[in-house]
């Protein structure tokens, strides 16, 4: 038998004895030749004539036509010949076979590969050790480890290469603890000893576990059979102890090493800066360039990857000077680690001098620099790079496009986010879970959450972020009740991070369900997540605003409290109109040296404003420069207030025209809303025009224009404001009001007429009417005009009327009753509610869009 290094010479007609070259005719006159002489084959064995020496003659021949096939690639050719030759039975040989199956596993040729198996073992019941391996590598390359052990098990012997090829196989593919397993089964089972070849691959399975116990065994047997100075093996005996987690021991095999190589020295240098010993890293990388060792590529990146997460940025343009002197600054991959580097040290603008040097940009360049700019709160620029990006004909991946749409999230840019939908959905990127998360964080953020839920359902394996991000989508968009809802079929199937108790915790918060707030309050004791992060706050944050102040106290007072919890309790007071309680807080703030930040003064000065604590109010503000607090215009929008509720309009108004900073809308509506209490229209015009100038879409100013046209019985201007807001588009939110009973939150909407119970409402309510109305109190409420009825019907709704009903019929008598409402109480709701609460002899909460009201024995905390 010929091998395939042989050139064949091939006697096709027994008479004649002329040779016959492979390479002296074409391929047509190779098969012409061939199938004229298997068809004489045939007919002389029909006649019964003795065919012996020329059958050998025919499958010698064959098999040397298949060997010059796979010596020249030609697969196609060689697969159809030996499937004729199996159709006339002639003998494959084995060296055939295995110059067939190397060259399939040459070209990847996946179903060839297998059709070529089928074959062989069509007509053999075990196999040799060479085409065994043959098949095995093969298998192994294309990651088909099923008929590798198939293979395994068919072969009649293995030798070492047989173990190595599978036992690399399984690690390849992440099977760590089978490659464990055959490795053991070699040496105890196979009586094979391992070679150079097979520590490597077995001492990267221990660290890919990790598993540190069977790194040392491993261990133990590169010194037993005598390759402790192998470098490769001891440089696999580095990287598996770092990925380990041992460092020292990785540092005690690389200082006995007799010599090394640069693998060796990457190894260890990487090797700390994975565990976080970035110093120690770098004082490795020192001493080999005092050596004179010259660095790669892989060392390059690494030493700059760990200036950037010691966020050292004098030692990364040093880093930076070595890498251009030293040639390396031509490298792309070298350059993008630069680039991110200077990104996430905050020098931006570093980081686009680099990127804009660079003769070649690559995906990772561009995702590094637009992921860079949302990092560093640049929103509009990581918008502008995709736009750059696209023009230089690069395809975004998933990375890049869910960068991008955290970008449009935090601009509200609706467009470009539907663009980059639409861009993902085409190019298959929707797929990723990232993307779908960055989807529906950026539809919640532009108020459209309806599509945030399509692509949420669409997910076919949702995540925590999943999750996570469509709760905080439906809490952002006012949908608090289903995001509890889907809070409570996520923890079905999965845990829930700190992030997304946080995320409930506001839900809660926001419709008063303190029951739920409690369950997860116990959650987290339970299993302690987030207790060291800013989920206790989120817990303190939800008490206050249910109105438990007690045990927000209780719990402030058992945890370690930063400037959030403090701003925390002094805005719940703020709500309340403690003014006075306020000041006592923020002075034991400063004794406890608590630096106060920018909130801080934003809740001292609206708990002076609503205390009428106007003197305090303006002491406050002017010593804030004394804290490191520059005012911003919320500060001023606060001394508006300040001023405006306590009368002072004029003041009010000369201290907007005197303030460093041009007044944005919520400062000209503060002064907008003092004019609605003291019913002042011309200020409150001339409030109302500066508004508009700016704001045209914001529905709140409108609805305080209409009630101070209202209140002044103007219900002409009243028509004309609602006109306004009809012409721009503009609707007002149906009241919603929530109540907590037995531990179940209940929602009622303004006109909502199908609650199980509407009947029983609407009679408890009428007898308080009627009660009211024998003793006068709904005197106002009867003398009111349609338009001034129609005008509390839309902007109030009186919703937190059938929340205290509900709350009355379905709680013992004496049994406080909580309410959240969504928009702000009206006048006659206010009135109501007092009537209600002196009638039951019960206190009643009510905390609307801007207040809290507590009502006890036919009086309100607000004052009126």
């Amino acid at each position: 038998m010929a091998s395939s290094s042989q050139t064949p010479h091939f006697h096709l007609n027994p008479s004649k004895s002329k040779p016959f070259h492979r390479k002296s005719r074409n391929h047509r006159n190779v098969n012409f030749h061939w199938n004229f002489g298997i068809r004489k084959l045939i007919l002389r064995k029909s006649q019964g004539l003795s065919v012996l020496s020329s059958s050998s003659s025919s499958t010698h021949f064959s098999n040397s036509q298949l060997h010059g096939l796979c010596a020249n690639g030609k697969l196609d050719e060689a697969i159809k010949l030996v499937a004729s030759m199996q159709e006339l039975r002639v003998t494959v040989d084995e060296d055939a076979f295995v110059a067939l199956v190397r060259l399939c596993e040459w070209k990847r040729a996946h179903e060839e590969g297998s059709k070529v198996y089928d074959i062989a073992m069509g007509s053999m019941s075990s196999l040799g050790v060479e085409l065994g391996n043959a098949f095995l590598a093969m298998f192994v390359r294309f990651g088909n480890l099923v008929d590798a052990w198939y293979v395994f098990g068919k072969m009649s012997e293995r030798d070492l290469f047989s173990w190595n090829v599978l036992v690399g196989g399984y690690a390849k593919q992440g099977y760590f603890d089978e490659a464990m397993c055959l490795y053991h089964r070699m040496l105890w089972v196979g009586g094979v000893k391992p070679d150079v070849y097979t520590f490597p691959c077995v001492l990267r399975t221990c660290g890919g576990i990790p598993d540190l116990a069977r790194g040392r065994e491993v261990h133990v047997h590169v010194v037993r059979y005598g390759y402790e100075l192998e470098i490769d093996v001891v440089n696999a005996l580095i990287t598996m102890y770092v990925k380990c987690g041992d460092v020292g021991s990785a540092r005690l095999v690389f200082d006995r090493m007799p010599r090394r190589d640069l693998i060796s020295w990457n190894a260890m240098i990487s090797g700390y800066f994975e565990n976080g010993m970035c110093c120690e890293g770098l004082e490795l990388f020192f001493a080999m360039r005092g050596l004179s060792v010259d660095p790669d590529l892989m060392t390059m990146t690494s030493v700059i990857s760990a200036c950037e997460l010691l966020g050292d940025g004098r030692l990364g343009r040093d880093i930076h000077a070595y890498v251009i002197t030293s040639g390396f600054a031509v490298d792309m991959s070298v350059c993008n680690s630069l680039t991110q580097m200077y990104l996430y040290a905050g020098s931006w603008r570093e980081a686009e001098k680099v990127f804009s040097r660079m003769e070649r940009k690559d995906i990772v360049s561009w995702t590094t620099m637009i992921s860079g700019y949302e990092y560093n709160f640049l929103p509009g620029r990581a918008i502008d790079a995709y736009r750059m990006m696209d023009q230089d004909c690069v395809k975004p991946d998933e990375i890049a496009v869910a960068a991008v749409l955290s970008a449009c999230a935090t601009l509200g840019d609706l467009d470009t986010g539907v663009e980059l939908h639409k861009l993902a959905i085409k190019a298959r990127l929707v797929s990723y879970v990232i993307v779908a998360n960055n989807l529906i964080n950026m539809y919640s953020k532009c108020k459209c959450i309806d599509k945030a839920l399509d692509v949420f359902h669409n997910i076919p394996r949702k995540n925590v972020i999943s999750w996570t991000s469509i709760i905080a989508g439906l809490r952002l968009n006012n949908r608090c009740f289903e995001a509890l809802i889907f809070f409570r079929q996520m923890k079905m199937t999965l845990q829930p991070n700190a992030i997304t108790l946080t995320a409930a915790l506001a839900a809660c918060a926001r419709i008063g369900a303190l029951m739920c707030g409690k369950e997860i309050h116990a959650h987290v004791l339970r299993t302690k997540v987030g207790l060291d992060d800013f989920l206790p706050n989120a817990l303190l944050d939800m008490y206050v605003r249910c109105g438990r102040m007690n045990i927000a106290w209780n719990l402030f007072n058992s945890q370690r409290n930063d400037v959030s919890s403090w701003n925390i309790l002094l805005t719940g007071y703020s709500e309340r109109g403690q003014g006075s309680v306020v000041v006592e807080l923020f002075d034991r703030m400063i004794k406890s040296r608590v630096r106060p930040d920018e909130i801080t003064f934003i809740s001292l000065l609206c708990g002076c404003s609503k205390s009428q604590m106007v003197k305090e109010g303006l002491t406050y503000f002017s010593r804030m420069e004394e804290y490191g607090v520059t005012p911003n215009l919320k500060h001023y929008a606060c001394v508006v207030d300040l001023l405006g509720r306590a009368g002072e309009l004029e003041e009010a108004h000369s201290f907007i025209q005197r303030m460093p900073l041009v007044p944005d809308p919520a400062v000209w509506g503060a002064l907008l809303n003092a004019c609605r209490i003291h019913r002042d229209i011309k200020f409150g015009e001339l409030s109302a025009k500066r508004i508009f100038e700016l704001d045209k879409e914001s529905v709140g100013y409108y609805i305080l224009l209409c009630n101070l046209y209202a209140d002044c019985n103007k219900w002409r201007e009243v028509a004309k404001v609602r006109r306004m807001m009809k012409e721009n588009g503009l609707t007002v939110d149906a009241g919603c009001s929530w109540v907590e009973v037995k531990g179940k939150v209940h929602a009622f909407l303004s006109d909502d007429k199908y609650h199980p119970q509407t009947k029983e409402i609407n009679t408890v309510l009428e007898r308080f009417y009627e009660k009211m109305s024998e003793v006068g109190g709904l005197t106002k409420t009867s003398s009111m005009g349609e338009a001034e009825i129609s005008r509390d019907e839309i902007f109030c709704g009186h919703s937190e009327r059938k929340a205290i009903a509900f709350g009355l019929i379905n709680t013992v008598p004496g049994m406080p009753i909580w309410v959240t409402k969504n928009l702000n109480m009206c006048e006659s709701c206010h009135d109501t509610v007092k009537f209600i609460s002196k009638t039951v002899r019960r206190e009643i909460s009510v905390r609307d869009a801007e207040h809290f009201h507590h009502f006890r024995d036919g009086e309100c905390s607000c004052g009126d």
